[in-house]
């Protein structure tokens, strides 16, 4: 029992570790010189990214661009914060090191531009983390910790080590040189999109928001500023509704990389007055965004990167019909399993994908007449399994379960009616409509 006391209290010290630059007591608010600063001191650094106009603005009657952030050279955005709050430290903490907390992006892009500007990274991060991004860690030649079984508790350890070491943290969200880099997107955005309507930003810690909207709203200020979350993980929404940051209880979403359950106090005092409005979307529209952007734009993107589109395709951006509006592309570091997951079932979401049971006489045709009468109406068998054991009531009979590929939510209602014509006992999965917030 003692053991698990002493267990306990030092979870607890760990708790009891802040971080100076981000208290919520006093929150430090981002300025537009120190957004200007970045842009000048990161431009060799980082890639100017490509602001193009979008094949899918007839799709959701906007003239759509897309800012595609995701061809950085680590895969996201986070690199322009990474590599200015490296290129701020003070020799001596250039020499000492930085420390973070990170499963994902921001782990990735300190590591990179620790290594291209010689200085030691050390992330620490959760035992969930995906094996290919700790691996690449490695490889920039960054020290990596594998310990917390989430963020919290990996942050928290990062945070104590921090402090032991006497070497920098660095917040991969809230620390005000990371948001001045994020906010030297939306200084290329204006040069590229100088009448933009909207600029449509993937929030989750804030940080990005932050730093576009107030570098475009002090450009422009008559351009809205968009924030767009998971309906999983709406802790920029709660804040909103709040007056401050507030812990939400987030649940698994394929937008993962916007999955922080608080906000950071900086972002938060920088953003909140800035920022004309807040939508939530669904995991259906998610997947919707990026099928449409692999088969339309030819971007493979995370689920973080495509929530915007996300948003537009949802109907929650209709009072921009016929404006002009930038999705911003955030970031394409997505697993390919997943990748496949979300590409399946937004397939199936366009009634592209269908799944059905029929039962059918399992003598010799049974088979080939199912296949003859899907032929005729043009429809692509994916897969076919038999089930011959659990049926009870006629032995000379088979149960199959057909997987087929359609055009369109029309040609699937087609396939129902001449399957169910055809064969009285046939069932047809429900196509998991989306339904906007």
């Amino acid at each position: 029992m003692v053991a698990e006391d002493e267990n306990n209290d030092e979870i607890f010290q760990e708790m009891e570790v802040e971080d100076p630059f981000c208290l919520e007591s006093s929150p430090l608010k981002l300025t537009f010189e120190d957004i200007t600063s970045a842009a000048y001191k990161i431009k060799d650094g980082v890639i100017k990214t490509a602001c193009t106009r979008s094949h899918l603005s007839s799709v959701v009657n906007m003239e759509l661009y897309l800012k595609k952030d995701f061809v950085q050279y680590t895969g996201s955005f986070k690199e322009r914060g990474a590599c200015y709050a490296l290129m701020m430290l003070s020799d001596e903490h250039k020499r000492n090191g930085v420390i973070s907390a990170s499963l994902g992006n921001h782990a990735q892009a300190l590591c990179y531009h620790g290594k291209r500007l010689g200085v030691p990274v050390t992330v620490v991060m959760p035992t969930v983390a995906p094996i290919i991004k700790i691996e690449a860690c490695r490889n920039f030649g960054a020290t990596v910790i594998i310990q917390g079984f989430n963020m919290k508790e990996s942050k928290h350890i990062a945070l104590k080590l921090s402090k032991e070491k006497g070497i920098i943290y660095i917040n991969g969200y809230d620390h005000p040189h990371i948001m001045a880099g994020q906010g030297t997107v939306g200084l290329e955005i204006l040069e590229d999109v100088p009448d933009a309507d909207a600029i449509v930003v993937p929030v989750g810690g804030g940080g990005l928001i932050a730093g576009v909207s107030l570098a475009v709203k002090t450009l422009k200020k008559n351009c809205k500023i968009i924030g767009v979350e998971s309906d999983r993980v709406p802790s920029f929404t709660k804040a909103m509704e709040n007056g401050s940051p507030i812990t939400v209880e987030g649940k698994s979403t394929l937008a993962d990389g916007l999955a922080v359950p608080r906000v950071g106090c900086n972002a938060f005092a920088t953003a909140a007055g800035l920022v004309d409005k807040m939508v939530v979307v669904t995991e259906e529209w998610i997947s919707m965004a990026i099928l449409r952007l692999v088969e339309s734009e030819k971007c493979v993107v995370e689920g973080a990167g495509a929530i915007g589109l996300a948003a537009a395709l949802s109907g929650t951006l209709d009072e921009f019909i016929g404006k002009k509006v930038v999705l911003l592309l955030c970031g394409g570091n997505i697993d390919t399993s997943i990748l496949g997951r979300c590409l399946d079932r937004g397939l199936a979401i366009d009634g592209r994908l269908v799944k059905f049971h029929a039962t059918l006489s399992d003598r010799p045709g049974g088979i080939a007449e199912l296949c003859r009468i899907l032929a005729t109406i043009g429809v692509c068998v994916k897969d076919i399994i038999h089930e011959r054991a659990w049926l009870s009531d006629d032995v000379f009979s088979v149960r199959v379960k057909v997987v087929c590929e359609t055009r369109d939510l029309r040609h699937a209602q087609l396939l129902q009616e001449v399957i169910k014509k055809n064969y009285s006992s046939s069932v047809f999965g429900n196509i998991p409509l989306p339904k906007v917030l």
